[in-house]
């Protein structure tokens, strides 16, 4: 009984360091904002002060890539891609194979009925069509 009361009370204290709104995620966001930013100073209410400037400097603009690193190789790049190919796979919930056989089958059962259905159609519209045209 005592492990429920604590994990009911780490539940609430979990609850209650999460922000409900969106207000108060922004509001949290805007705390955790280093004080040296130009034009934040992270209070909700000083919106209006910092709206009244029109033109602000912008500082100095960000470094591109091009020059910080050289070309990559062609077998640095495919490697890359096969880690990162691989990393996403270990995310992959696979299905056991219980779940994939019975998918398997409502999928065939689904293909089947839909190509019986499809025949049928084609069916009715050729015998529709000899008819009209006197040609059956």
């Amino acid at each position: 009984m005592s492990e429920d009361r604590e994990q009911e009370q780490d539940g609430a204290r979990e609850d209650a360091a999460r922000p409900s709104s969106a207000a108060a995620r922004r509001e949290r966001r805007a705390s955790a904002r280093p004080a040296g930013r130009k034009g934040r100073s992270g209070e909700p209410g000083s919106a209006g002060a910092d709206s009244a400037r029109t033109t602000e400097s912008k500082g100095r603009p960000t470094p591109s890539r091009d020059g910080r690193q050289g070309r990559v190789s062609l077998f640095r790049k495919i490697g890359r891609f096969l880690r990162e190919v691989v990393a996403e796979l270990r995310k992959v919930i696979w299905p056991t194979r219980k779940a994939l056989a019975t998918y398997t089958l409502v999928v065939l059962v689904f293909v089947s009925i839909m190509v019986a259905f499809v025949a049928g159609v084609d069916v009715l519209f050729a015998k529709g069509v000899g008819w009209l045209f006197g040609s059956g």
